[in-house]
């Protein structure tokens, strides 16, 4: 009788699979790697997006910065930006992995392509909306270092931004915006999040590949490929680049802009160009943010994520 328990334990525990999940915020640790690499092109694009008219091109705006203010400049910012990250990513990615893992557990299959939009697409779009606060503080502390000394804002760090424009502003200033920063979120993260997801499951069922570095970097550039070309994905680098330049310029704005729709007529008058301002620092940028993060959150899943058994 033992030897047949024994037998059968050894039996069960062969078959049962540990797998590893996403913690709820590696997703916003993971994009922080990234955007540490990325912030410069993020910078040099939100300097072309407040051009009132294109003087300036991409590289000549990065000479111009470098030049004038230090190499160092390239990081205006920075705290920012990672608090963005840890708003704003943090939350997409909680949202989509937790409720595409518990969906996927329970039942035992995985997650068709069109839920993964859709699942993307609200978690983008909450989590452009919690980000906004952050991404307003980022965007004036990076346009700072193109202006004159007595027209800067001078934010000493993301937190001193943020109390100042509550204080200075008002509350419902830290969310100027958040229309754009919302569906911009919603767009890219389902280029992003249900194109990789899609990406690496297409890569592994192939049978060449295993869960490893090559297999993650492969998916990650499938999906860059799918926000370039495809038709939902298309949107992160042409058809949402309407939506962050009128972002930019709200979160930018000294009372130049009333609403939303103000904006949007205001920047018309520059002509079809101005909603492509930063267009090409935008696209480079989303290739290495893309690809680094997600191969920074397949390394924290697989060596410090949650261990469950399938």
């Amino acid at each position: 009788m033992s030897n047949k328990s024994s037998s059968f334990g050894a039996y069960s525990s062969y078959n049962m699979q540990e797998n590893r999940i996403s913690r709820w915020y590696f997703g916003g640790v993971s994009s922080s790697a990234a955007a540490c690499l990325t912030h410069p092109l993020d910078l040099i694009k939100v300097h072309l997006q407040t051009q009132q008219e294109v003087r300036v091109k991409m590289i000549g705006m990065t000479v111009n910065v470098v030049r004038t203010e230090g190499f160092l400049a390239l990081y205006s910012g920075l705290s920012a930006s990672l608090c963005r990250q840890m708003t704003y990513s943090l939350s997409r990615f909680a949202i989509y992995e937790t409720i595409r893992d518990r969906r996927n557990r329970k039942s035992r299959s995985l997650m068709p392509f069109y839920q993964k939009v859709l699942l993307g697409a609200f978690g983008g779009f909450i989590g452009g909306l919690i980000g906004t606060p952050a991404d307003l503080v980022n965007v004036r502390m990076q346009n700072d270092v193109k202006l004159p000394a007595e027209l800067r804002r001078s934010y000493a760090h993301v937190l001193d931004g943020l109390l100042r424009v509550w204080k200075e502003e008002g509350m419902f200033k830290l969310f100027s915006g958040a229309t754009m920063a919302s569906s911009r979120g919603a767009l890219v993260s389902v280029g992003q999040l249900s194109c990789y997801d899609q990406s690496k499951q297409l890569v592994l069922a192939t049978g060449y590949f295993t869960d490893n570095i090559l297999t993650h970097f492969l998916a990650s550039v499938f999906a860059v490929r799918n926000l370039d070309l495809s038709p939902q994905g298309g949107c992160a680098t042409v058809l949402c680049q309407p939506l962050d330049v009128v972002k930019t310029r709200l979160m930018n704005s000294k009372l130049e802009y009333r609403s939303v729709f103000h904006c949007l007529t205001e920047t018309a008058k520059l002509g079809p160009k101005a909603f492509y301002k930063g267009l090409v620092p935008a696209a480079i940028r989303l290739i290495p943010q893309t690809v680094f993060t997600f191969i920074f959150l397949e390394q924290l899943k697989q060596h410090f994520g949650l261990v469950v058994v399938t």
